[in-house]
């Protein structure tokens, strides 16, 4: 698949996916409790820093900040940016943050905040026509990863020591190759994840859906098939990974939303293992809140008790991305403005 043509899919999915069911909670007092944003912005990027105060990035540059929980909501998006797309963005709290747009060669941007969103820097550009950013994570304040689509056989992995302020391209020296076809989602900002030391990266696309492992900042890279069905549309669309490495992965098919077979996965040891019960349906992001992990889609949302072995869905409502703070403060965002926390 050219990158190219991986644009063009995700733009014919949301069109596919732009009729969605009313939010309805199917787990007793477990839900999403939606909160105003006024705006018609998509919204896959999504940095959750307390209770209190997040941040959403989506369609047509928009990047809101909300500092009381979600009863409102500052428009603080780049002017330059209203043209482009962004599917991801990292918070460090209510002023720093670093948000990401994708797209072919220079649409492919990173820019920076250290007040709040009164002003961005633009820190990084593409100027690689083959090269195509799908996502990021931050190890730490300093340290953060973003992902490209391969180039010339291998992916690529931007890499910041500054907190975002300035990003270098890494060799590939240390990263196996990619599969024919094989390429990572930009669904929901969490196709590269972090936590403990260690940076994971999910990909599709090609004969199998695959996870990269690295525990050295990015320089060098392991990878490791999964069960989880890969296809040209079809793979792990996100991953989420705790401190001591207990990590699970979820996707299926964006085109057939309805149907995920074999949808969701966890990582046992060195290998990764079908969800005995999965939630049946394509799922875009996903996050664990303490012991307990979540998982998100266009036709709902599902929680696992027991480290993604079997999920049951709580929640009927349209979300693409999911995240929780440290403290267990969860929120979720999707199409048409949508963002909303966890209630109970």
């Amino acid at each position: 698949m050219t990158l190219q043509r991986k644009l063009s899919m995700a733009v014919a999915a949301v069109a596919l996916l732009a009729v969605t069911p009313s939010p309805a909670r199917a787990g007793g007092d477990l839900g999403w409790k939606l909160t105003p944003t006024g705006v018609e912005a998509r919204f896959r990027g999504l940095a959750p820093v307390s209770g209190t105060t997040a941040w959403v990035a989506g369609s047509a540059g928009t990047i809101l900040r909300t500092v009381d929980g979600g009863r409102t909501w500052a428009s603080v998006g780049p002017a330059a940016a209203s043209g482009l797309e962004f599917r991801d963005i990292e918070a460090f709290d209510a002023r720093h943050a670093v948000a990401l747009t994708i797209g072919n060669g220079p649409d492919s941007r990173l820019y920076a905040t250290s007040d709040g969103g009164r002003t961005w820097t633009e820190t990084f550009r593409n100027e690689d026509p083959a090269a195509f950013y799908d996502c990021m994570t931050f190890l730490d304040r300093r340290h953060g990863l973003a992902l490209s689509d391969p180039v010339d056989g291998k992916f690529r992995i931007l890499a910041t020591r500054d907190g975002g302020r300035s990003w270098t391209v890494q060799p590939t020296a240390g990263m196996p190759a990619a599969l024919t076809g094989e390429f990572a989602f930009a669904a929901s900002g969490t196709c590269l994840v972090s936590a403990g030391g260690q940076a994971l990266f999910a990909t599709g696309g090609g004969a199998t859906a695959r996870v990269f492992t690295s525990r050295d900042l990015g320089r060098s890279w392991t990878v490791t098939g999964t069960p989880v069905p890969s296809g040209p549309s079809a793979g792990i669309y996100s991953l989420a990974v705790r401190p001591g490495g207990q990590a699970i992965a979820v996707g299926g098919d964006y085109v057939t939303p309805t149907a995920a077979p074999d949808g969701a996965a966890y990582r046992h040891g060195r290998t990764w293992k079908v969800a005995a019960k999965v939630p049946g349906e394509y799922r875009s992001g996903s996050a664990w809140r303490g012991h307990t992990a979540l998982a998100v889609g266009p036709t709902g949302s599902d929680i696992s008790y027991d480290g993604g072995r079997t999920w049951k869905r709580f929640d009927t409502g349209s979300f693409d991305a999911v995240d929780c703070t440290p403290g267990g403060a969860c929120w979720a965002s999707g199409e048409k403005g949508r963002v909303a926390r966890l209630t109970r």
